[in-house]
């Protein structure tokens, strides 16, 4: 009898420690997905395995990943103070910090490749100024206007070929219009028919002043902003505005573009979140004084348009 009685022990043994381990292991299943037994919150734009939303990691992990292009007064990194600045970005800042997001990180990221790069998680939310449409509003979130302005061109000194407007490149015979990598003006240059042999596309705006510069391109086409911002800064180049200048007329209106923030489609929760906090701002005199010395004014301010509204059907 005595080998069934150590027999019988063991398996009481075995089981008892199979118990305890269960238990230790159901302990461990956390509501954070397990961070507290790492110690490490999930990456804003990481998969949280509590089921949590971009937010909610970025709370945690007291950070969030913002893309942008490098395209001032927008978004563009300040050499000087070595951190990514903008009109753009210092308004998500306030708005990030209200919600319980301290830190900004920059990815700097082409314009054309800013939507995919959201939608594969390279960061979170796109902060550059993009300018709400119908078609983008089919690939992302957008949060309302933060700001509405019109056209310009950037030529070189004298305006040797007077490009005051689209149509004036159009009816030129060999005026090359130089445009920004997935930026709306493109797709103005399509919808008026400019050749596209004429098109001269750069990665960014800073190419584009070279290539008006090298005589690559014989206007580049950017918003007004983005103009003004360049001229500030090549006082000694042989370029300027072109003064007078014509909106383009599409589909019958006249160009204003509004720029917002872009979400991933996934993240609407936190897109409306954030839209929430920046109506508060927006017009505020915590506003003004944030914008200003990005040369914005209360003629850039984007009124009653909302994102809805610019989205349409979409």
């Amino acid at each position: 009898m005595a080998p069934y009685a150590h027999a019988a022990k063991r398996l009481l043994l075995a089981a008892g420690l199979t118990l305890a381990l269960a238990a230790c292991d159901s302990g461990s299943g956390s509501s954070d997905g397990g961070t507290a037994a790492s110690g490490k919150a999930p990456a804003a734009g990481q998969s949280d395995a509590s089921g949590g939303d971009t937010l909610a990691a970025a709370r945690r992990a007291g950070t969030l990943r913002i893309g942008y292009a490098n395209e001032a007064p927008y978004a563009y990194m300040d050499s000087k103070e070595a951190r990514v600045t903008g009109e753009s970005v210092e308004i998500a800042r306030v708005v990030l910090k209200r919600m319980g997001v301290n830190e900004v990180e920059g990815v700097l990221t082409e314009f054309g490749s800013l939507i995919p790069g959201l939608q594969a998680k390279r960061f979170d939310i796109i902060a550059a100024g993009m300018y709400v449409t119908p078609t983008r509003c089919g690939q992302v979130a957008f949060s309302n206007p933060t700001y509405g302005v019109g056209e310009a061109f950037l030529v070189q000194k004298g305006n040797p070929k007077n490009l005051h407007s689209y149509e004036d490149v159009l009816k030129s015979d060999d005026a090359r219009l130089g445009v920004v990598v997935g930026a709306i003006e493109g797709e103005y240059a399509e919808k008026l028919k400019i050749p596209s042999e004429r098109v001269i596309v750069f990665p960014d705006a800073v190419s584009a002043l070279s290539g008006v510069q090298a005589g690559r391109a014989d206007a580049y086409a950017g918003t007004a902003l983005t103009i003004a911002d360049l001229m500030t800064k090549v006082t000694d180049q042989p370029v300027e505005r072109a003064d007078p200048f014509t909106d383009p007329v599409i589909e019958g209106a006249d160009v204003r573009g509004y720029g917002a923030y872009a979400f991933r489609k996934e993240d609407q929760a936190f897109a409306d979140a954030f839209n929430a906090e920046l109506g508060k701002l927006i017009g505020s005199e915590e506003h003004r004084k944030l914008v200003e010395p990005f040369g914005f004014s209360q003629q850039e301010l984007p009124g009653d348009v909302t994102a809805a509204k610019l989205c349409g059907a979409n």
